[in-house]
């Protein structure tokens, strides 16, 4: 038995509007800081680097953490740009810790195609909050991760906690 023919699959028509942005290889990162903030999903921007909200989310509360120039890897930034990169990227640690008191934090970049980069032309760090059992029955026998709380709902509690950090 295969793989695919295993895991139950879920259809996801939400998804499509990725699938489309990046077959036109719009940037998201690049296109969120000329549009709406709300509506990219932004939490958070700084002199050189800007965080959102990851729209298929792997638990409440996951971000990424982009520089804003489009560089596909760390060794580019300037010193400047990285340490404005690692500032956001603690600034949004402490306020998922505020809103959301994980019992863990999962901190990842996946530079390269081979590594798993879905975006990558742009280097960004994902921030994954995690629970004790949030790898319950479902993901594991179902194949289906449940994400019970909505996107535009993470995204005010979000941004709540990080306008009161300032």
């Amino acid at each position: 038995m295969s793989d695919i023919e295993f895991r139950k699959l879920l259809w996801a028509p939400w998804r499509e509007s990725y699938v489309i942005q990046y077959r036109n290889n719009e940037c998201i990162f690049c296109s969120a800081l000329s549009q709406d903030e709300k509506l990219n999903l932004v939490v958070y921007k700084s002199k050189h680097s800007i965080a959102m909200l990851n729209r298929f989310p792997y638990n409440n509360g996951h971000v990424m953490v982009a520089p804003i120039r489009h560089v596909p890897s760390v060794e580019m930034l300037s010193e400047e740009e990285l340490l404005d990169l690692i500032k956001t990227l603690t600034k949004v640690i402490k306020a998922i810790r505020t809103c959301y008191q994980p019992h863990g934090i999962n901190i990842g970049a996946n530079i390269g195609k081979a590594a798993g980069a879905g975006i990558e032309g742009h280097l960004h760090i994902h921030i994954v909050p995690r629970w004790n059992g949030d790898t319950n029955f479902m993901p594991v026998i179902a194949g289906v991760k449940v994400i019970p709380e909505d996107v535009n709902v993470t995204w005010k509690k979000i941004k709540s906690c990080l306008e009161e950090s300032d």
